[in-house]
Formats: C-alpha cells, structure tokens, sequence
C-alpha cells in the first residue's frame, strides 16, 4: 500500500493506552515493525504487540528512571536506554527476564541522542557534556569519542556508515563511523532564523535527506550530500518550548510532526506543502511521533495518553481507562498491511 495525501489524511484514532501516570518520554519500534517500546517518568517500560494491538508486557526502572530507549538489531527482546536517575550511563536491558545485560558508563550529563547502527552491534550517543560516544553492545568500553566542539544530537544513517552530529543549533557535521577519529568530512551551516534549540537529527530511509528537529516551532530538512536547506516546515502550535519529535514516512515522502494542541501536521518532503493536520485528541502536546518502519502505523506520545489511530471504518474504536501513547494504527481486524515503499534503502 503506497502512502498518499489522502491516505495521510483517512488516519483516525484507533486505540488509546493509558499505562502511565507521568509523561512518555521515547516511544521506538523493531526493526521488523511488529513490536514497540515506551519509556516513561513513571520509570516503566512498555512493549507493545503491533499485530495484536495491545500492550504485551511492563517492566520497571524505578533505580534508574528511563528516558530515550531504542531496540537493539540484534532482537525485540532487548534495549538500551539512557536514565534520568542516579547517573548518566546507558543500560542494555534484556525485555524476557527485566535484567541488564550489560552497563555503558562514561557520559557526565545527560544523554540528548541515542542511535542504533542499522547493520551490527554499534550504537552511538551524544550528550549534554559535549561529546559523542561510539560504543558495541558486546563491550561495556567505549569504542571511540569524539568531540564535536558544542552540544551535539546524533543520528546514523540507513547505511550504518555516516554519522550526523548536530551542533550549538547551528551546524551539522558529517563523520564516517570507519575514521570518526579524522574528524567530520563535511560541514553545513544550518541555522534557523528564530531563537531555538536543535533536540534530534534524522535521516530518511533513502539516506538522501537530513531533518532537524527543534523545540521552537519550526523543523527543518536539508539535502544530506549538499547541506543545502530544502525546506522549512511552521505553522504548529508550540509556544511553550517544547521539544516535539517529527520523523520522516518510510517512503520518505513525507515529515509530520505533533503539537501543543494535539494535532498531527504533516508535509510533503518533495513540495514543502502541508498534506494533512490529523487530530490525536490528545489532551497534552505530542512529544514523542514514530511512524512503523513495516506496516502502515505510526505511534504518538503526550504528557498522559498512548492512543492508536487507524482508517476510520477499518477497526473498531477500543478506549481504556488510562492512555500515554497514540498508537496510530491502520489494520483491518488487526491484520496489518504492510508498507509497499519502506523501508527504502
């Protein structure tokens, strides 16, 4: 099934979770697209079944709190996670038996970028004590830093062979994972022209643009081989502050991005234009947006509400007690379709 406009704009809530007393932090999905995962500052874990479309188990970080929280490749049931508690090292928690597999100590603030590589056990960090950390889930030493000369957040690309680090919400800087230790082998300025702060950087499935998330109202891609600014996207409620997470279709054709209000607003990547504003009816902002890398879902998070929208006659609407999550979900009888385009190497 190709994503189009008017699918975009035929998605409709579906479920909605109420699992958590505090904010969802991160919400993630396996590289498969049949599970997700939320963290919360409740300090829970929660992995969700996709095809069933329903939580599957809770798991508790009540020492270390959780914050970002990404799968590994190696299987859905394991994760890393960054913590909000006690100190500021990642963790690699099994999911089947709630025990750590291993620690990754060294960071001295907080951890604003986790990044999984999408071909082996390499995952990269970045954090507020302005440095990037290269490391292996089979080590608990950390493979290789470097320092990008501000505060950075960091993603890989499709590939697993370049790294983006953005810097002081001003500058991205290009690294091969292969000669990080030789320094960024490109530049691009790309400033915003309002006071604001960069809070993610990704890249899209076909390696071919770079989006900038920020917590000023505005998200910005550029060309990822040029640098050059592409397009600019506004015009979404966020007068707060806050830091809204936006993420690309697997097909690449389109950024959304949540808001104050609880709406979804979405563009296409290829004309700058505004496709759709979807209401999440969520009751807080949308912090947290993932959009399924196998099947046509997309997940959205707020202060206190999970929910799952879906097309409006395709499934039954099923509301519970407590929502954190909108799952936006689109599948008939819970039979899911999957994504024609993604992911797009």
């Amino acid at each position: 099934m190709k994503i189009t406009d008017s699918l975009l704009r035929s998605f409709k809530v579906a479920r909605t979770y109420r699992l958590n007393s505090e904010k969802v932090n991160c919400v993630d999905y396996s590289s498969n697209g049949e599970h997700a995962v939320s963290s919360s500052d409740d300090d829970s874990i929660v992995l969700y079944d996709i095809q069933e479309g329903k939580p599957f188990s809770t798991l508790y970080s009540k020492k270390y709190g959780v914050d970002l929280i990404r799968f590994t490749q190696r299987e859905v049931q394991t994760v890393v996670f960054s913590s909000n508690k006690l100190d500021d090292t990642i963790r690699y928690l099994s999911l089947t038996d709630n025990k750590f597999i291993r620690y990754f100590p060294g960071h001295t603030a907080r951890v604003t970028a986790l990044s999984m590589s999408p071909v082996d056990e390499t995952f990269i960090s970045s954090s507020l004590d302005k440095t990037i950390r290269i490391w292996d889930l089979r080590s608990p030493n950390c493979q290789g830093l470097t320092d990008p000369l501000g505060k950075p957040v960091c993603s890989f690309d499709p590939d697993g062979l370049v790294f983006a680090a953005g810097v002081e919400s001003q500058a991205i800087k290009l690294y091969d994972i292969r000669a990080f230790d030789k320094g960024p082998f490109a530049c691009f300025e790309a400033r915003l022209n309002r006071v604001c702060d960069w809070t993610g950087l990704k890249f899209s499935d076909d390696g071919k643009l770079i989006l900038i998330c920020t917590n000023g109202g505005a998200v910005r891609i550029l060309n990822a081989f040029s640098g050059s600014v592409l397009h600019t996207f506004s015009g979404y409620n966020n007068n707060k502050g806050i830091a809204l997470e936006a993420c690309f279709t697997p097909d690449s054709q389109f950024v959304m991005i949540g808001s104050e209000d609880g709406r979804v607003h979405v563009w296409s990547t290829e004309s700058g234009m505004k496709v759709a504003v979807l209401d999440g009816k969520h009751p807080g902002p949308i912090n947290t947006l993932q959009f399924n890398p196998r099947y046509m879902t997309f997940a959205s998070a707020c202060t206190n509400t999970v929910r799952a929208n879906t097309l409006y006659d395709a499934l039954r609407v099923a509301l519970l007690d407590k929502v954190l999550l909108t799952l936006l979900l689109m599948f008939t009888v819970f039979m899911c379709f999957p994504v024609s385009l993604a992911p797009v190497r």
